[in-house]
């Protein structure tokens, strides 16, 4: 399982630098909705918990691969952000797309 979520990370970091990135639940929850992301990546120290929970469902109905890592300070830190982020889409993969092709494998 530790292997998924550091490829969700490396996913994370891959398409901040050469992709595009949806940051925070809401922005997260619109690129499902448009069918713009590839991968979800969502934090699992959230509270409260219902700012996420829709998103596993959400990406499993749109077959997008999602996973769940520790906190939401190693999801921002890997989306280049200085705070903690609930939840990330990326929405172009850039140099991303292996990574994110694995973990559709993996899913």
């Amino acid at each position: 399982m530790a292997d998924k979520i550091e490829l969700a990370l490396q996913a994370v970091e891959a398409a901040k630098t050469t992709g595009k990135l949806r940051k925070g639940s809401n922005e997260v929850t619109k690129a499902l909705e448009r069918g713009q992301a590839k991968l979800v990546v969502y934090a699992q120290d959230v509270s409260p918990k219902e700012i996420i929970l829709h998103l596993p469902l959400l990406a499993k109905e749109k077959n997008v691969p999602c996973v769940e890592v520790g906190t939401k300070e190693e999801l921002g830190a890997a989306a280049g952000l200085n705070v903690g982020t609930a939840a990330v889409a990326v929405v172009q993969e850039g140099n991303a797309k292996d990574l994110i092709k694995e973990l559709g494998r993996m899913a």
